[in-house]
């Protein structure tokens, strides 16, 4: 049996969990986050009567308390809560399926803990990878990656050593503006956006992957993951998303991990590393019928989000926190409608000019992540007279 806790349960990546969970029928559920959506929530604690939860939203939390009274399910709220559920004594593995950095501190604390990590939470490396690769080295702790391309990647180094890599190949479906110009971006619409050609995503992880800012986060991420400097991730379009990513090594052989667009196969391998199961209700790869693969360069003027994550990457220190904080009050305020849909770049690289010009920290604390993202968050709401 697999004791595991999710943060961000009611999300897809933690929907997708309990759907493996469900299939498999040997993983207990111990304790689960969620930000706000107790409806959902208060359906997985019936179904799978986990010890402890954690609604995000003070007053949901209040209100889900007494939903769930008869359970025997504690009800915690608010940041204390999500670290209460990362560090759940019986789970031996935590997800981590939340959006945003508030998914650092609980991240720690179950490494501190001595718990595995199925890293799904793209800003924990982005913003603090200095800090996670080290601790996890010290505990003893696996870090699994639950992106499918950091899963592929993941897979086809395994009996490989890192010395023998020349690149790491980090495919991108392309999103929904494939082949746009700045021109044709200039009239992108929110609901445009929304609507991803592969992958079924919450709207945050949507943007971003229209904008290819997500394929800068994990290509920020990979550079701690796998233990590479940026220039050595080349980002590759791949819109049928079968491709995963590759690894070319030295001798010129490149690997790579191929598959349906399915978040459950990565997820499982995650759960059950080393072992592979049987993915229950997955459709299997029929190559003869797909008939070929597309790849492309990612076009860097179109996209310049991509562009400036691999400056973020190679400057390091508190850049990528800036890049990642302003990414967050940009999509946002797009949501909301405030700002058009090329300025999410624009907001990213003001923010960026402005931290380089009052100087980088090298090697931030957790402290001065989170006192940065606010920072970062007030000199873009007043830049851009954001509500």
């Amino acid at each position: 049996m697999r004791h595991i806790s999710v943060l961000g349960s009611t999300g897809s990546i933690g929907t997708q969990t309990l759907e493996v969970a469900r299939a498999n029928g040997d993983i207990r559920i111990e304790a689960l986050a969620a930000r706000g959506n107790i409806a959902l929530l208060e359906e997985q604690i019936r179904e799978f009567h986990p010890r402890t939860v954690c609604v995000y939203d003070e007053a949901k939390a209040a209100e889900l308390k007494v939903k769930v009274a008869d359970t025997g399910t504690k009800v915690y709220a608010g940041q204390e809560g999500l670290i209460e559920v990362a560090t759940e004594a019986k789970a031996k593995t935590l997800v981590t399926g939340i959006v945003g950095m508030i998914g650092i501190e609980p991240t720690v604390a179950a490494i501190r803990e001595g718990k595995n990590i199925a890293l799904a939470n793209k800003e924990t490396l982005v913003c603090a990878g200095h800090i996670i690769m080290p601790l996890a080295a010290r505990e003893g702790v696996k870090i699994l990656p639950v992106d499918s391309e950091h899963s592929a990647i993941f897979q086809c180094l395994r009996g490989n050593k890192k010395n023998r890599i020349r690149k790491i190949l980090l495919t991108a479906s392309g999103g929904p503006f494939r082949g746009y110009t700045r021109k044709q971006l200039e009239k992108v619409t929110l609901q445009d956006a929304l609507r991803h050609p592969t992958w079924n995503m919450g709207h945050k992880v949507t943007i971003d992957s229209s904008t290819m800012v997500n394929k800068g986060l994990e290509l920020i991420e990979a550079r701690w993951l796998f233990d590479v400097e940026v220039d050595e991730i080349e980002v590759l379009v791949q819109p049928q998303s079968i491709l995963h990513s590759a690894v070319e090594f030295m001798d010129g052989a490149v690997m790579a991990e191929l598959g349906t667009p399915d978040m459950k196969l990565p997820i499982q391998y995650a759960l059950y590393y080393p072992k592979r199961k049987k993915l229950a209700g997955s459709k299997r790869l029929d190559l003869a019928a797909l008939g070929k693969l597309d790849f492309s360069a990612p076009d860097f003027k179109a996209f310049p989000g991509l562009k400036l994550a691999y400056h973020a990457g190679r400057l390091g220190g508190s850049l990528p926190t800036v890049f990642n904080a302003a990414n967050e009050v940009a999509v946002r305020a797009f949501l909301d409608e405030k700002i058009s849909y090329l300025q999410i770049a624009s907001c990213i690289e003001d923010a960026m000019e402005q931290h380089e010009k009052v100087g980088l920290l090298g090697s931030p604390a957790v402290s001065d992540i989170l006192a940065l993202q606010k920072s970062t968050e007030a000199w873009l709401k007043a830049r851009y007279h954001l509500a």
